[in-house]
């Protein structure tokens, strides 16, 4: 994966009431406006979720317990039906979106995973995380931060979501693990002209375009390395501003101002290519993977002792927390 630095109490049993977060803002998607309740405002006593950094943390080992999981491997295969066993748990429906795109590799089987949790409207928010790793020959790469533990923050997320039914959120969510993120060669842009890389998110930007589903697309959120010790998320240039402000502003709020710092960088990611879509979307990435023994990112350090649950069960609780504000912005 190359990127370039310059560089979210349980699921609100009370998530269906919309808050009152101040004026809209503006997206980089304009559509119709669709009706819905009255806001009300969010009590600012409400700063923590069921969400278990500790659950979230045991789904990262059991990733790494399958060893490097890159595109097309049996491991990667060990990881999916974990994924969808877990999925299949919570009570979601859940759909394996298969495809076969061209690599330097040739044709490589991938699949993307997509669980729904329906919603009193169509339109849909995507909360997303790849669960593929890079593919190294030279070393052993398990990948616990970069694929594992944005896979496991985001199971986890699921699940207490999906626990706060019968009541329903306004709008549908749909939890995306993304096949194919990591580049098969090397670097990031060295093969396919700049396109061996984000074939999952890719391909399901293409497919909603063609079956004519993205006007459902409301907003996308990915995860992507979100496990470190030392977190610390700063916003990302090209995410759209409404997007970034409100998992931000949640953030101050409940108060992670560190890891949610006001700083910014700029990472080409799986949220790329909804943006280019039209559809609003933020990546909350903690690139700054190290410390003073050197960098752990796609080198054989990434391994489950860089990672902290505390670090997890912050960026599940902020993202959980947002969604009233984010939902409040759709109209």
């Amino acid at each position: 994966m190359m990127r370039i630095a310059i560089r979210i109490l349980s699921l609100l049993a009370v998530l269906f009431l919309l808050a009152c977060a101040g004026s809209a803002l503006v997206a980089r998607k304009e559509s119709a406006a669709i009706t819905s309740p009255t806001p009300v405002k969010i009590s600012d006593e409400k700063s923590t979720t069921d969400f278990d950094g500790e659950r979230a943390f045991a789904h990262v080992k059991a990733q790494v317990d399958f060893g490097p999981r890159s595109a097309g491997s049996e491991a990667l295969e060990k990881t999916r039906q974990y994924i969808l066993r877990e999925l299949n748990s919570y009570g979601l429906k859940t759909t394996l979106d298969q495809f076969t795109p061209l690599t330097p590799k040739g044709k490589l089987k991938m699949a993307n995973i997509i669980a729904e949790l329906p919603g009193e409207s169509p339109e849909i928010i995507v909360i997303a995380s790849h669960y593929d790793t890079k593919l190294f020959t030279e070393f052993t790469f398990l990948g616990a931060n970069d694929g594992g533990s944005s896979t496991g923050a985001l199971l986890e997320i699921a699940r207490v979501m999906a626990s706060a039914r019968p009541v329903k959120t306004r709008l549908t969510y749909q939890f995306v693990f993304f096949d194919g993120e990591e580049a098969i060669c090397r670097e990031w842009s060295q093969c396919l002209d700049g396109k061996d890389n984000t074939y999952g998110s890719r391909y399901m930007v293409e497919r909603l375009k063609k079956t004519k589903q993205l006007n459902l697309y409301r907003a996308m959120i990915l995860l992507d390395m979100v496990g470190d010790k030392n977190l610390e998320i700063l916003k990302e240039d090209e995410s759209s501003r409404w997007l970034v402000e409100s998992i931000w502003g949640t953030a101050r709020r409940i108060g992670f101002n560190e890891q949610f710092p006001n700083r910014s960088h700029t990472i080409t990611d799986d949220h790329i290519h909804f943006l280019e879509a039209g559809v609003p979307a933020v990546d909350l990435i903690d690139f700054d993977y190290s410390d003073d023994r050197g960098d752990f990112w796609h080198t054989k350090e990434d391994t489950l002792d860089k990672l902290s649950p505390q670090s997890l069960k912050i960026v599940g609780d902020v993202v959980i927390l947002s969604l009233p504000v984010i939902e409040s912005q759709i109209r």
